[in-house]
């Protein structure tokens, strides 16, 4: 699996929260943006610009295969 270039983490994080919107008095983030927004913090915190899918935890890991999914018209 390639690098996930920052500016694609952040599209998944939006595709997420327009599908999802936040919610409640505390606006939380749904599962999966609240999941993509972890690595997408330390990709910001160490000035990468990518990070290695295999690094990203399950649920990142799942919020971001079904985003691409959905990005490339791919049922399943």
């Amino acid at each position: 699996m390639p690098d996930i270039p920052i500016h694609e983490l952040e599209a998944a994080i939006n595709f997420w929260r327009n599908r999802s919107p936040s919610s409640g008095d505390e606006l939380s983030l749904c599962d999966e943006a609240s999941a993509l927004s972890r690595p997408y913090a330390l990709l910001i915190v160490q000035r990468a610009t990518s990070m290695p899918a295999e690094r990203l935890d399950p649920k990142a890991r799942a919020a971001w295969e079904a985003y691409e999914r959905a990005r490339t018209g791919l049922s399943g």
